[in-house]
């Protein structure tokens, strides 16, 4: 499935969306990489396996087999320390001095500029909800040199493509 198919299998009253997520698949303040690898990320993090499907056929070829599986493991490796971490932060106490003790190698070493990684993992944690995560890896991108601009239309991306998986999810729950 292609993007253009994806979006044609918005209903009409999710027009917003389909015309949000043309508009964002040539967002200019990111980087070919950055957006390729936002969509790819954030399509895993929301779950619908139409999603995953067509926005990988979409934007995988854009990027390196390098960058695909870097992409791929910031929505593995946030889809674990969300769940931690917003934990950590809405329970309080002591466990925020506690380690985590969990692997998280891939964040050290991802494959590719360490910016566009932090961008994507941002991306995930606002499909997932974590402040605490979102306010780490936002820090990290600006401190990459990326700007706010750019946080920005990487979020937007995440919250269009997890609300079409959403409606989607709906539509095929209502179909069923």
């Amino acid at each position: 499935m292609s993007l253009e198919a994806l979006r044609n299998r918005l209903p009409d009253y999710a027009r917003d969306l389909k015309l949000n997520l043309g508009s964002l698949s040539t967002e200019p303040v990111l980087t070919e990489q950055q957006l390729a690898g936002t969509f790819v990320a954030s399509a895993l993090a929301s779950r619908n396996a139409e999603v995953s499907k067509a926005l990988v056929a979409e934007f995988g070829p854009k990027l390196s087999a390098e960058a695909l599986t870097a992409a791929k493991a910031a929505a593995a490796i946030m889809g674990m320390n969300n769940v931690y971490y917003r934990f950590v932060h809405l329970v309080g106490g002591d466990y925020g001095n506690m380690p985590a003790r969990l692997r998280m190698n891939i964040i050290g070493k991802p494959g590719v500029e360490k910016a566009d990684f932090e961008l994507w993992s941002l991306a995930v944690s606002a499909v997932n909800g974590c402040g605490m995560c979102m306010e780490s890896h936002e820090k990290v991108v600006l401190h990459g040199g990326l700007s706010k601009e750019a946080v920005q239309a990487a979020v937007r991306i995440a919250a269009v493509v997890h609300a079409v998986a959403a409606v989607l999810d709906g539509e095929d729950a209502l179909a069923a």
